[in-house]
């Protein structure tokens, strides 16, 4: 849920709310609180055959669909599909608003999930092809330690990355740790200090290439991450591959600005396609 919810206030007026939805590129309605208790919503449709000086209080919807903290992202879904709303409340137990659910909310919170099951079978692939083990960490990395090992992202769907940084919805990003099993003695110990260099730059980016783009755009300089850490460092082919495509860090992505994601594209092609049939 997004935390930092717009509110209006039951004195309101119509006139004063209709103006903020129409300057707003967000908001087409608004919980009415009085301090953080909530007594409503109102939408653009309450405004519409309602004078200017009318008080929102006398146009508000009081019979009020509502989620509670810790409901299921599953269930409020539900609740938005079959109510037809866009954007549920987020209730606790003494009407306070802590918080605000939208469906497209809901629709990202079920992609590009990074789920700590699929780290797990990313960690157990990479052991059964290497022949190495590895432990799964969960922690803050630099941005600027990344090596990307994908070349592009999309215009569109970096949009949805930001729009979830700035509401602190973003899913960690999945790094894999290649710098190896940490040195037990002083000549190891100074070999690895001649190395650190090269060592930062083991940390690949192996998933959330559009969420680091997006954060790095917003100045953002750590993210949360899932860290697989291999214990002895090995030949990857997402290295190679990086090496192979100039991919030192998170500025060396490519923002695909012309074109869609291959999905849409495809969809598009599709119907440009259908078209001329029936022609």
């Amino acid at each position: 849920m997004t935390r930092d919810v717009a509110t209006v206030s039951p004195d309101d007026t119509v006139g004063d709310v209709a103006r903020r939805i129409a300057t707003s590129e967000e908001h087409s309605g608004f919980p009415v609180t009085e301090g953080r208790h909530v007594e409503g919503f109102v939408s653009a449709s309450d405004l519409l055959v309602c004078d200017d000086h009318e008080p929102i209080f006398r146009v508000m919807s009081d019979a009020l669909l509502v989620a509670h903290p810790e409901m299921a992202v599953q269930d409020a879904g539900r609740v938005i599909l079959r109510s037809g709303i866009q954007k549920l409340p987020v209730v606790d137990d003494a009407g306070h608003l802590v918080g605000i659910i939208s469906n497209a909310d809901v629709i990202r919170s079920q992609i590009e999930r990074a789920t700590p099951g699929k780290v797990d079978k990313l960690t157990r692939t990479l052991e059964t092809i290497h022949g190495i083990d590895a432990t799964e960490e969960r922690r803050e990395v630099a941005l600027s330690d990344l090596v990307p090992t994908q070349g592009t992202v999309y215009a569109d769907e970096l949009e949805g990355r930001i729009y979830e940084l700035e509401r602190g919805l973003a899913e960690p990003l999945v790094v894999i740790d290649n710098g190896g099993a940490q040195p037990d003695d002083q000549a190891t110990v100074d070999e690895f200090a001649d190395e650190s260099v090269a060592r930062e730059r083991d940390l690949l980016l192996a998933d959330g290439h559009h969420r680091a783009t997006a954060a790095a755009r917003l100045g953002i300089e750590e993210m949360d991450a899932y860290v697989i850490v291999l214990d002895e460092p090995v030949e990857l082919g997402m290295a190679q591959t990086a090496k192979e495509e100039g991919l030192a860090e998170i500025d060396d992505i490519e923002v695909v600005d012309y074109a869609h994601h291959p999905l849409v594209e495809t969809t598009e092609r599709l119907q440009n396609d259908g078209g001329d049939e029936s022609d």
